[in-house]
């Protein structure tokens, strides 16, 4: 049996039945044509699947360079020339008004004139607004668990090896939560550090753009191409805190699964310590909700939501009664309390450790408000963890972390300081390094291509 991990004592995937998918930083130059090809014949047979792309045809790149032929998905939010994002509003496409663009967003650009290859636009939550991915693509781990959102149809896509990598947003969690959800590995960067002009906004004060893919070093091998503006640090930060109260507020199987992962980190040479950070993280959740609600109905609150996504239309109602000066507080309060509030969560940590989520990803059933099972306190859980990183503008990875008592992904963050997304990657590829986790395939994938599989020791 041939090995996906370098790692020899951990199995290909959870069941031992045979190999993941590779890395594309990890395929030699020769390899790469046949599995970029592999990607474009699989994905319609991975839509069929799992529904994660709104619209499947591959865009030749428009010129040769660092990523040269790299199979890659766009969330359905962003410009391309003649063609007009749908939003993840039902029917967007057919009823849009206005001229369509004449250029691409400043994402796709940077993609196509590096060479890397487009092979479709994934599924989002409408307007990118919920956590869930309730109603949109699958999940190919077990189609009853919800795949994560706002960016379902990315991550459903990397996992499912119909694209090595994807680009998503991330406003409050919606890189990170379907990571977890799907078992791949996300970047949420820097507040500011990617553009995101050409692409739809939900709160321009907490938007990013960021990367899904199966491995921090496919991540790191493409960053620089995104944030050409930043200087990605090979190094890994010598110092990182687990916040252990964050941690031990978690359910148990969330525990045992990240525990192992950050006893994995220490092993790769930085020094660990332990660090409380559970009040300031819950403190940061009113004004970054408040700021959410206000500025998604500025953006949106003018559309005609009411028949065709009536719950949507509910929650940004909600925005639209936010006074200005709530609002403008509520910024001014974050932007203030900003420094302290590093000090106080780092200390002299160069990143902290913490779970995605406390919980674990929840079954459609409890996440889908037309069920009976329906759990609204569930949905504030799956961005728990995740929304202060985009209060406070830092940049986050999140690696997955092993599995639960279901054989579900679980997924650990690792967040850093603005600015040190580099270090960040660096610290998660060492780790991945050292374990399996995220070469793993999903359980309902047995028959992909040979091509796209991980050989080696």
């Amino acid at each position: 049996m041939s090995r996906t991990i370098q790692n020899p004592d951990v199995p290909d995937d959870p069941c031992g039945a045979g190999p993941g998918f590779a890395d594309w930083s990890g395929l030699p130059p020769a390899a790469r044509k046949d599995a970029a090809a592999a990607c474009a014949a699989w994905a319609p047979e991975v839509q069929a699947r799992f529904r994660c792309f709104v619209e499947l045809g591959t865009a030749e790149a428009e010129a040769t360079g660092p990523l040269t032929g790299l199979p890659y998905a766009a969330k359905d939010m962003f410009d391309s020339v003649g063609r007009s994002p749908g939003c993840g509003l039902p029917g967007a496409t057919d009823d849009a008004s206005g001229p369509v663009p004449q250029r691409a967003a400043a994402v796709l650009e940077r993609l196509d004139g590096s060479g890397a290859r487009r092979i479709g636009f994934t599924t989002m939550t409408a307007l990118a607004y919920e956590p869930s991915g309730v109603g949109k693509a699958l999940n190919p781990w077990n189609r009853d668990i919800v795949p994560g959102g706002s960016s379902s149809g990315s991550a459903v896509a990397v996992a499912a090896g119909a694209v090595f990598t994807a680009l998503g947003s991330d406003t409050a969690g919606s890189l990170r939560i379907p990571a977890q959800a799907c078992g791949v590995t996300a970047w949420k960067p820097t507040y500011g550090a990617v553009p995101v002009a050409g692409a739809m906004t939900l709160a321009p004060s907490l938007d990013t753009i960021g990367l899904l893919a199966r491995s921090a070093r496919d991540i790191q091998f493409m960053a620089p191409v995104l944030a050409t503006d930043m200087a990605f640090l090979s190094e890994p930060p010598p110092r990182v805190a687990l916040l252990s109260d964050a941690l031990a507020a978690s359910e148990a199987p969330i525990q045992a699964a990240c525990r192992e992962a950050v006893e994995a980190i220490a092993a790769c040479g930085v020094s660990l310590e332990k660090r409380p950070g559970l009040p300031v993280i819950e403190a940061l959740s009113d004004p970054l909700f408040l700021i959410l609600q206000a500025e998604a109905a500025a953006q949106h609150g003018g559309l005609t939501l009411a028949a065709r996504e009536p719950t949507l239309a509910r929650r940004l109602a909600k925005g639209l009664d936010i006074a200005p000066d709530r609002l403008v507080a509520a910024r001014a309060a974050l932007s203030g309390a900003t420094a302290p509030i590093l000090d106080s969560l780092f200390g002299a940590a160069g990143a902290l450790l913490l779970p995605v989520m406390p919980i674990r990803t929840p079954p459609v059933a409890v996440a889908d408000p037309a069920s009976p099972d329906f759990h609204a306190a569930t949905l504030y859980q799956l961005s728990a963890y995740t929304r202060f990183v985009n209060a406070l503008g830092l940049p986050a990875v999140a690696v997955p972390a092993g599995f639960d008592d279901r054989g579900m992904p679980v997924a650990l963050q690792i967040v850093g300081r603005p600015g040190t997304d580099g270090a960040l990657l660096a610290l998660a590829a060492a780790l991945q390094a050292r374990t399996g986790w995220h070469r793993r395939r999903p359980t309902e994938i047995t028959d992909f291509p040979s091509p796209l599989a991980q050989r080696g020791s």
